[in-house]
């Protein structure tokens, strides 16, 4: 994975790599490889985010469906529609 750095912004181009590991999933690998998991851990983790994934699809399906209301947007104290002010 490389990152460039322009103008030495290092700041910058930590951020970009922190975000592309974010994506690529490494940050979970790490966590999940940061002591050992038994074979039927693991299953059960497996399951459970099958499980939760399957739910979350529901989940939104209904919403699309218009069968479920959509959530609400919280809007935060002292911040506009444009962002902070």
């Amino acid at each position: 994975m490389q990152v460039v750095v322009r103008d030495n912004n290092v700041d910058q181009a930590l951020k970009v790599l922190k975000k592309k590991m974010q994506r690529e999933g490494i940050f979970r690998e790490m966590k999940l490889r940061g002591h050992y998991e038994k074979p039927s851990e693991k299953r059960v983790r497996e399951k459970a985010e099958a499980v939760r994934r399957a739910r979350k699809l529901q989940r939104k399906k209904l919403q699309r469906e218009g069968l479920l209301p959509m959530p609400k947007k919280v809007e935060l104290p002292g911040r506009g529609p444009r962002g902070p002010q």
